[in-house]
């Protein structure tokens, strides 16, 4: 029956020509794709991709994990050439998603089948992401995943998927596919047309591109920085330029955390070296994009059931609250308070999104000012390595575009793109700025906004926008003249404007007190530190708190967001009113503001005191308990540095009075004179020095001399 005009085909894949570890025909790979899409069960009857896919047509979501459950070939597959498997996957969801769809009444009334769309597939795993110091030339056209912070985002372009072109000679047209990301496409050097007789055969390189037919996708570039807690200490963080195209397209704004997966490509730069062929810029075509958010950066916060099981089993004991703070740095000896103030920090309130679109911050900023070697760095060192993200930068060594956002051109397209600072790289965790007093004053106003409304607005060469900052800002500064002066007054002991003051939730204040007992105690003990300091790190206990710590902080921000109950609520009231008229009357009294003025932020302060308290024991509710302890907590810091300082009234005593007119009798009318040289003068005399200080506090309060050069120069008006 062989002259019947039958078709008979064999099936070539089934029997492979070289053995059998071949790799299967592209026909077998898309069948096996379609099967996947079609037949893959989640749980019985339940087909996810299938749904997924009438659901959402334009793109499909695939998890790796899945497609090796279906078959263990198909991953493997993706992961070691994933330019060519991936269109395949593609083809196939765009042929299922038409089988699946009903047919489509015409224009005439006919049904007739509908068209073939785009899919797009996006890739998702669970595997552990790889660093980007590591990524090198074997894993060039591999499927990988990375981690990091995205630092800049380009403007959205159109690229070509395929190419139309027309010979100049002949008029005759096709079609060149143009490869993905930031590929080009081949065009032809020569027309295929056969000339006629007479008639001009077509010249070399004929053909002209026709904008107008070809077919886009869109495109846009990222940039994606490590981690700024991966980035090896000294040494620069590095940055890996990102593609993303169609339906990923600005999805993504600068400053935030994502794990992305991807293909690891090269394209040549435009401006290369001379004679640099060989040599490739590489990029990463993203191919799925897992955004990271705020509660669980750095990394999945996947946490096992037994460690769920651990931390609401130390929730539950009642000395949760004494254990969390005798674990913030240990080497520290005393403190207590600004220990409870950093694991407050540390733990952080509950953000609340009100009807109106209004938000409330829920981070707590802390403020330690105060003498040189009280451990305010140590404090800043320590939540550095112990908050779940954290950055730590220096007052003099930072300016107001390195902490906000700062507006860079590219050298190639020359367009303007934002990259963004410490407090946008910090989002949902920790800013702590060292020697914050040496800050210029236009600096440190750019992170006004940052820490009460949490965001950064930019209206910069062209680009306004709004970046988010939701962090906490621990801070640590030094007074005017280096050290803690008792017989000055708070304000010009705290030399930082009221603006900013009012946006520190604590401000604590840090004396260096001489005094023998303590003095004893505070040198056994650092002593004893540095004689243990090998001992306990060749434990291997100490890293583990510290990781469990961290472990804690990172669950309890992510599962729990207290509120107030109704008796703490009254009770706060009541506590805050007291605070006012307290702050009214010493006003009376001296005649003069406090330096640390007590606003309604200071009335929100306390409440995210109250759920910071409340988070650290897992509890869903702030309790009376809770606001008694924020309140004493906000007593011993905030409401003593406004106390702090000697009283603006000084009493005259009889040797004030003889100190001021050794005074006058030195300086005459308009004469100026050094305030150490002049109290080195009168002590000559045989006065003592602390009162020739208040009869001059005197003097200046009466406006009858005036200081100069950061209060050295004294001048008689």
């Amino acid at each position: 029956g062989w002259d019947e005009g039958a078709v008979y085909y064999s099936d070539q894949a089934q029997f492979p020509e070289s053995g059998s570890d071949a790799t299967p025909s592209r026909h077998t790979i898309l069948r096996k794709f379609k099967e996947f899409i079609r037949n893959f069960e989640a749980d019985k009857n339940v087909f996810p991709y299938r749904e997924s896919l009438v659901n959402n047509p334009r793109s499909l979501l695939v998890h790796l994990e899945d497609l090796l459950a279906f078959d263990a070939e198909l991953p493997s597959l993706l992961r070691s050439s994933p330019s060519d498997y991936l269109p395949l996957f593609e083809t196939a969801a765009a042929e299922v998603l038409q089988s699946l769809r009903l047919k489509e009444q015409g224009e005439s009334g006919e049904m007739k089948e509908p068209e073939t769309r785009e899919v797009q597939i996006l890739l998702s795993s669970k595997e552990d992401p790889v660093s980007m110091r590591l990524l090198g030339a074997q894993y060039i056209s591999k499927l990988i995943k990375i981690s990091g912070i995205t630092i800049s985002a380009s403007r959205v372009k159109a690229k070509a998927t395929y190419v139309s072109l027309v010979c100049k000679n002949c008029q005759s047209t096709r079609e060149v596919p143009c490869r993905p990301g930031l590929g080009g496409a081949i065009v032809p050097r020569s027309c295929d047309h056969v000339p006629q007789t007479g008639e001009e055969p077509c010249p070399i390189d004929p053909w002209i591109v026709v904008p107008d037919k070809s077919k886009y996708v869109d495109q846009q570039t990222l940039k994606m920085q490590e981690n700024p807690e991966d980035v090896p200490t000294g040494e620069l963080p590095r940055n890996m330029l990102l593609s993303v195209d169609r339906h990923l397209v600005q999805k993504i704004v600068p400053g935030t955390r994502l794990t992305i997966i991807g293909i690891y490509s090269i394209f040549q730069a435009a401006a290369s070296q001379r004679g640099a062929v060989a040599v490739r810029q590489p990029y990463i075509r993203v191919v799925g994009i897992e955004e990271i958010n705020e509660a669980s950066s750095r990394g999945h916060a996947a946490f096992t059931v037994e460690e769920v099981e651990e931390f609401k089993k130390f929730a539950s004991r009642t000395d949760a609250y004494e254990v969390i703070c005798s674990q913030i740095a240990p080497s520290i000896f005393g403190e207590e308070n600004v220990k409870k103030a950093v694991a407050c920090l540390l733990f952080g309130g509950s953000r609340k999104s009100l009807p109106d679109g209004v938000k409330l911050r829920g981070d707590i900023n802390v403020l330690l000012l105060g003498d040189p070697s009280t451990a305010k760095s140590q404090f800043l060192k320590f939540v550095e390595k112990t908050a779940p993200v954290a950055v730590y930068t220096s007052g003099k060594g930072s300016s107001a575009a390195g902490l906000t956002a700062s507006v860079i051109r590219d050298n190639s397209t020359r367009e303007f793109y934002l990259e963004g600072g410490a407090m946008v790289l910090a989002d949902g965790g920790v800013v702590c700025i060292d020697e914050f007093d040496k800050m210029r004053p236009e600096d440190r106003v750019a992170i006004h906004e940052a820490m009460e409304q949490q965001t950064i607005s930019i209206a910069k060469a062209g680009i306004t926008t709004v970046l988010n900052s939701r962090t906490s800002v621990l801070a640590a500064a030094n007074p005017p003249s280096g050290r803690y002066d008792d017989l000055k007054t708070a304000q010009e002991n705290i030399d930082l404007q009221t603006t900013i003051l009012s946006r520190f939730d604590l401000i604590f204040i840090v004396k260096d007190k001489r005094d023998y007992g303590r003095d004893k105690i505070i040198a056994s003990h650092i002593i004893r530190v540095h004689a243990s300091a090998d001992r306990t790190s060749s434990n291997g206990r100490a890293p583990k708190e510290e990781n469990w710590l961290k472990r804690y902080i990172k669950y309890c921000r992510t599962e729990c967001h207290p509120r107030l109950s109704e008796s703490a609520s009254s009770r706060l009231q009541n506590e805050y009113v007291r605070f006012r008229q307290d702050m009214r009357k010493q006003a009376n009294e001296t005649g003069e503001a406090s330096a640390v003025p007590i606003t309604v932020r200071q009335l929100e302060a306390i409440i995210r005191l109250s759920e910071a308290l409340a988070k650290m024991k897992m509890s869903h509710v702030a309790t009376e308990a809770d606001v008694v302890e924020a309140v004493n907590l906000f007593k011993v810091s905030t409401v003593e540095a406004a106390q702090s300082g000697i009283n603006q009234q000084v009493t005259l005593t009889p040797e004030i009075k003889q100190a001021e007119t050794q005074i006058k009798r030195r300086l005459g009318i308009g004469m100026r004179i050094s305030e150490r040289k002049l109290i080195d003068e009168l002590a000559r005399m045989g006065m003592n020095e602390s009162i020739v200080r208040r009869a001059l506090i005197v003097m200046h309060q009466r406006d009858e001399i005036e200081y100069k050069h950061e209060r050295r120069v004294i001048v008689r008006k």
